[in-house]
């Protein structure tokens, strides 16, 4: 198998976002495995670990947030507008158009900068998966299609998975574009159910590659780490509950600060010493209400709730403070518990990260855990996906003891968390996602020698 020049492109990257994680350790493997890479995003939050500085192109029309998204969400998502917008027939045509002329404008700087590099295959983050960066689909489709380049699209969660993207007036360029069906094409998902989605809905076939973690090098308490509490104002003996993720309403932070006030209430001797600590910030999906939401529910319940993504980056630096920033492996470690509670995952990376930082879980069983991730055996806390008439999550009392007996017996504890860890590593480890991102290079082998044929033939007439 040859060695490729790999370009990944999406809205984001270098940021904590599960889609900027996975792209970190997809190009990790791949490095490994002799191939450069090349990351091409709306903009970096922080620099995307081993990968040159010269080699992190940043293209702004890509953004989540760039004014042309916002712009054509207002149109074609009314599930986004607090206040409905109403267009003819005539003028939606209009703006779909417009849409797709500055889509395509935006593919032909996508290809000069393909052609810059030399890439021989793109890899798109969820570009043509979700609506996010509009614009950036139709591009990296036009890329894909029109200009025959080796692309291999990468879908984290599908926009119908979304009630903001699913009522749209798109619908027949989203089917077109996101994802593509045309030939040419490999696709990857993160789960057996997507796999199952994708060839149902679209006839497409793709490869399955898990969520993967770093199980050969897991996160500890190192020099850098060590202060953590002190530094957060946090006592030795406090029992830190960990929500590792970004804010957002799928993942259901309600019912962990419910889960935690009726473990206090059940045992009022952690009253004084669990803190909860949310340690991402509120991110990319519209919603201004949630976090003022989930204070006022954690006050209303005496939970004492910490909001730390100041605090928590992609990597370790300081701020402007001089301050230290931790990463989210860095929280856990100090952890004592992690809940994580959503309704809907395309996967489950703070998951993994929990499990890889050997600390026990209280998890729903929402469709993935229970599908790919569960089955090898993994011995979390679980409550099962049940809710009742006011949406709550229905809690057992069964579970409050469970989660009491794992925090009162460590060496309990301690055999669930190496077990949990072993399972881990050989289901979800690197060692999978090298192996798998292999047989998808070697499976599309011809087609990227192909590609950079047709790029050099490309260069040579852009020449002249």
């Amino acid at each position: 198998m040859d060695n490729f020049r790999i370009a990944f492109i999406s809205g984001k990257l270098g940021d904590v976002d599960g889609v900027s994680l996975e792209v970190e350790k997809w190009i990790s493997a791949l490095k490994s495995m002799g191939h450069e890479i090349v990351t091409i995003a709306g903009k970096y939050r922080d620099p995307v670990p081993g990968v040159k500085k010269d080699q992190q192109v940043t293209m702004p029309a890509l953004r989540f947030d760039s004014p042309a998204q916002r712009h054509y969400e207002k149109i074609f998502f009314p599930y986004l507008n607090k206040i409905p917008v109403y267009i003819t027939e005539q003028k939606l045509k209009n703006y779909i158009e417009e849409c797709m002329r500055e889509g395509l404008e935006l593919g032909e700087q996508l290809y000069d900068v393909v052609k810059q590099y030399d890439i021989d295959v793109i890899i798109a983050e969820n570009t043509n998966a979700m609506p996010m960066t509009l614009l950036g689909g139709i591009a990296t489709h036009h890329v894909a299609t029109s200009k025959r380049l080796a692309t291999i699209f990468h879908h984290h969660d599908f926009w119908w998975e979304r009630s903001r993207f699913s009522n749209n007036k798109i619908e027949n360029l989203l089917n077109n574009i996101m994802p593509p069906s045309d030939i040419g094409l490999e696709h990857a998902v993160i789960s057996s159910y997507a796999a199952h989605i994708l060839s149902s809905i679209k006839r497409v076939h793709p490869h399955v590659i898990p969520n993967c973690e770093d199980f050969d090098n897991p996160p500890v308490i190192d020099d850098y780490n060590a202060d953590f509490r002190t530094e957060l104002g946090f006592k030795e003996d406090d029992i830190l509950i960990v929500q590792p993720t970004r804010i957002v309403r799928r993942k259901r932070i309600e019912d962990s600060v419910r889960l935690i006030a009726a473990l206090q209430e059940k045992y009022p001797k952690y009253q004084e010493k669990v803190q909860y600590i949310i340690s991402l910030y509120q991110g990319d999906e519209p919603d201004d209400d949630y976090v003022a939401q989930i204070r006022a529910l954690a006050e209303k319940n005496n939970v004492k709730l910490h909001l730390i993504s100041d605090r928590v980056g992609a990597t370790r630096s300081t701020n402007r403070d001089g301050k230290k920033i931790y990463t989210n492996r860095d929280v856990l470690v100090h952890a004592d518990l992690v809940t994580y509670l959503p309704v809907w995952e395309g996967f489950g990376n703070a998951l993994l990260e929990a499990l890889a930082a050997k600390v026990p879980v209280v998890t729903t069983t929402y469709l993935v855990y229970k599908t790919d991730i569960k089955v090898p055996g993994l011995n979390n806390i679980e409550i099962r996906n049940i809710y009742d008439d006011d949406g709550h999550l229905v809690i057992p009392e069964h579970i409050l003891e469970e989660i009491h007996h794992i925090l009162t017996h460590p060496s309990e504890k301690q055999e669930i968390i190496e077990q949990n860890f072993r399972i881990a590593k050989k289901e979800f480890g690197y060692n999978t996602l090298k192996e798998k991102l292999r047989q998808v290079i070697e499976n599309y082998d011809d087609e990227i020698r192909a590609s950079r044929k047709r790029l050099k033939k490309a260069k040579r007439l852009y020449s002249v």
